[in-house]
């Protein structure tokens, strides 16, 4: 992975006013990935959305590690069911023509 595919975690942090044991802890619980070059913290910028998401459930909601997993984990679902209807509608049009 690029460097330029990445953030600084203190950047990110200090951006939103987070520690960035805050992130380590997000890691080490599984719900993003990281990337250590040179002792820097570095996130993915394809994990930036999902990590956006998990700082405003916990800081505007305040919702604990557990409940932002669980949350995380039905989003996903509810995205998956509907990719799934909408394939299913795609090939049911095909037949009602």
């Amino acid at each position: 992975m690029e460097l330029h595919d990445m953030i600084p975690a203190r950047d990110f942090c200090i951006h939103h006013n987070l520690e960035v044991s805050f992130i380590r802890t997000l890691e080490e619980h599984g719900m993003i990935e990281t990337v250590t070059i040179e002792e820097t913290l570095f996130v993915p910028n394809v994990q930036l959305e999902r990590l956006e998401k998990i700082v405003r459930l916990h800081a505007d909601l305040d919702i604990n590690l557990e409940g932002i997993d669980t949350i995380i984990h039905l989003l996903q679902r509810i995205e998956e069911q509907q990719a799934e209807i909408m394939l299913l509608k795609n090939r049911l049009e095909r037949y009602e023509d």
